[in-house]
């Protein structure tokens, strides 16, 4: 078990580390094949999405202009875009064997995911409470199926994220763990991207 050492020396700890090792970089390989299929489904939902954006039941029912807060949207895109950024943090301590800087970063990342999550649980509640649910429309259900697909992503992001911080808190930092560390942070930037686009063609074009 010669890969998973833990705790390695600075002189020792290569350049890369969640690409030292055969399982690491099959990880790499592996996930951004995963991300390929993430992709066609997001695809998927946009397209649906917009085909369904102005199909509602009556001209009395609340369209996107007169729905969406832009405001709330760019105050979770920052909240989301600063994730991404406290991830990349971590992974930089990562390659340079800073096992507690590591933590931290992941551990903001983890708050600033949950704080967005709020925040969508919060808009969520605002629009069923005037109206606009995933029954009421198809846009209303394009909608929902959209976002609520990327917030199911964000919660796996969350859990998986947390789960890594609680495992390295007893196994420190090797090349084995690092590994998993880069592939969390390269799933949770897809979310980030994912988010930019619906932020985009959701959120702005919805209210022009």
């Amino acid at each position: 078990m010669a890969e998973m050492r833990y705790n390695v020396p600075n002189d020792q700890w290569p350049v890369h580390p969640e690409k030292a090792t055969l399982e690491g970089r099959n990880k790499f390989v592996g996930f951004w094949t995963f991300l390929a299929g993430e992709t066609v489904l997001f695809a998927s939902l946009f397209a649906t999405y917009l085909a369904l954006k102005d199909q509602v039941p009556s001209q009395d029912h609340l369209v996107a202009a007169e729905l969406y807060h832009l405001e709330l949207a760019f105050v979770m895109t920052m909240f989301l875009l600063t994730s991404s950024l406290t991830s990349v943090f971590a992974v930089y301590h990562m390659r340079n064997n800073n096992f507690g800087k590591m933590q931290l970063w992941l551990g903001i990342t983890v708050l600033l995911g949950a704080g967005f999550l709020a925040l969508e649980i919060y808009e969520f509640v605002e629009y069923v409470s005037i109206g606009h649910t995933f029954r009421s429309s198809a846009f209303g259900s394009a909608f929902y199926f959209l976002i609520g697909t990327h917030g199911f992503h964000v919660i796996v992001g969350l859990i998986w994220i947390t789960l890594l911080i609680i495992r390295n808190a007893n196994r420190g930092l090797s090349v084995y763990t690092a590994a998993k560390v880069n592939t969390a942070s390269l799933y949770w930037h897809f979310i980030d991207v994912v988010w930019v686009f619906i932020f985009t063609i959701v959120y702005l074009l919805g209210v022009l």
